[in-house]
């Protein structure tokens, strides 16, 4: 499964993003999807997750109420969109899919390669 992000950018705080994750499977619908994002000298932290029907979604409490994640199974794509953002938001953002939804990044088999996500204050 080969994830490709896109979507991020320069935004000024307040503002709003939409990232895409585009997969390359035809089994897309069999996968529990995840957002994770690393700032530099951090860990990647798990920022939001998605079960595989999209009935399901999990969010980081730092993200909650700011952050929405979906999917869209007929075009084998799950999106982030990011509102109110802030300066502490920025990090590079990835996709992630695995056959388990997790908060933990080891638990994952596929990864994006990231996008950047700068929030300037």
């Amino acid at each position: 499964v080969q994830l490709v992000e896109s979507g991020g950018g320069l935004v000024q705080a307040g503002g709003s993003l939409q990232l895409s994750c585009a997969a390359s499977t035809q089994t897309f619908s069999s996968y529990d999807m995840a957002w994770f994002r690393q700032a530099p000298g951090k860990e990647r932290e798990f920022v939001a997750g998605i079960n595989w029907s999209g009935g399901s979604t999990y969010y980081a409490d730092s993200v909650k109420g700011r952050f929405t994640i979906f999917r869209d199974n007929r075009k084998d794509t799950v999106f982030l969109r990011l509102d109110d953002l802030k300066p502490e938001d920025t990090a590079v953002y990835y996709c992630a899919a695995s056959t388990g939804l997790s908060v933990s990044a080891s638990e994952y088999d596929y990864w994006g390669q990231g996008t950047q996500v700068t929030v300037s204050s």
